[in-house]
C-alpha cells in the first residue's frame, strides 16, 4: 500500500504531458517495424489472455518507461504484462493498452491507437484521467474528470437528440454480427461502422463522430477504460451490461470481461440495451 502523499503526487501529476511523450514514443517504435513479417511476429500469451505481437511488447516498453519518467510510484495494469509496480508501486492505477487494434496495426490498416487510464481506486468510476492517441495518425483524445473532454484542445459537448444516423459495433467476428444482425436492424441505425478499436470507437462518440457504439462480445479494462472516461467527460453515458455492480462498477484489473455501450444519452443507451445482445461464450 502507498502513502496518501505518494498517491497524491501520482495523481496529481503531468499525465497529459507525458501522454503525450508516450504517443509519441509509441509512433517512433512502431516505426522501428516496417514489414508485416516483423509486426506479426508472435512473442507469447499476453496476461490479458491475447497472444501477444512483437509491436504490442515493443509499445509496451517504451510506454511504461515514459510513465517512469515521471518519477512518482504507481502500478501499471499492462495489456501485455499484468501488473507493473513503476517507481515502487503505489495506489494509484495506470491502465496500459499499448496498441488498442493490434490486428489493424499488424496489417498497417489504420486506426489503431494508444490508451492509458489514471485512477485513484479499481473501478471505471475511479478514473480521473483517460487519453488515446491514434497511432496512425495524430489526433488524440483526453479528458480529466470534472474538467471536460477534447478532442486536441478542442472541448467536445455532445448533444443528446441525434438518431442513430452512424452506430460503431466492435467485436466483429463473423458470426457474432451474424446472431446480431436482427437485434442490430432493430436499432434503426442507418449505417454500421466497424473499425475495430474500441478505444477509438468510444473516442469517436465523444466527438460525434458515432451516434453510440455497442461491443458484441465482452471487452476487457484496458480497453475501455480510458475511453469511458472521455464520453462522459464529453457529456455521453456509458455502461458495462455485463457487469454486476453497476454502470460505472466494472473491475480495472485485467480479469474484468464486460460489453461496452456509449452513447450521448442513457435514453440512447436504454434503447440498445434493451436489445439484450446475446454474449457468445
Amino acid at each position: 500500500m502507498g502513502s496518501p502523499a505518494g498517491a497524491e503526487a501520482a495523481l496529481s501529476a503531468d499525465w497529459l504531458g507525458v501522454s503525450r511523450s508516450a504517443a509519441r514514443v509509441a509512433r517512433e517504435t512502431l516505426a522501428q517495424y516496417p514489414r508485416y513479417a516483423d509486426r506479426a511476429r508472435e512473442t507469447g500469451r499476453g496476461e490479458g489472455g491475447d497472444m501477444s505481437l512483437a509491436i504490442d511488447r515493443a509499445v509496451e516498453d517504451a510506454v511504461l518507461a515514459e510513465i517512469g519518467s515521471l518519477g512518482v510510484g504507481v502500478t501499471a495494469v499492462s495489456e501485455e504484462r499484468g501488473l507493473v509496480p513503476i517507481e515502487g508501486g503505489g495506489d494509484v492505477l495506470v491502465i496500459v493498452d499499448p496498441i488498442d487494434g493490434s490486428l489493424n496495426a499488424k496489417r498497417g490498416l489504420p486506426p489503431y491507437a494508444l490508451s492509458i487510464a489514471v485512477a485513484a481506486g479499481d473501478t471505471m468510476a475511479d478514473v480521473v484521467f483517460g487519453y488515446v492517441a491514434a497511432l496512425s495518425s495524430e489526433a488524440e483524445w483526453w479528458a480529466a474528470r470534472g474538467k471536460g473532454a477534447f478532442l486536441g484542445d478542442d472541448r467536445l459537448a455532445l448533444a443528446t437528440d441525434r438518431g442513430l444516423e452512424i452506430l460503431g459495433v466492435e467485436s466483429a467476428h463473423p458470426r457474432t454480427v451474424a446472431e446480431a444482425a436482427e437485434a442490430l436492424a432493430a436499432t434503426g441505425a442507418r449505417r454500421l461502422r466497424m473499425i475495430g478499436s474500441i478505444a477509438m470507437s468510444l473516442c469517436h462518440v465523444a466527438s460525434a463522430r458515432f451516434d453510440a457504439m455497442i461491443s458484441l462480445r465482452a471487452s476487457r479494462s484496458v480497453d475501455a477504460a480510458a475511453g469511458q472516461l472521455i464520453v462522459r467527460e464529453a457529456g455521453g453515458t456509458v455502461a458495462f451490461p455485463d457487469v454486476a455492480d453497476g454502470e460505472l462498477g466494472a473491475s480495472l484489473k485485467l480479469d474484468m470481461r464486460s460489453r461496452v455501450v456509449a452513447g450521448p444519452s442513457a435514453a440512447v443507451l436504454a434503447r440498445l440495451g434493451a436489445l439484450a445482445l446475446p454474449l457468445p461464450g
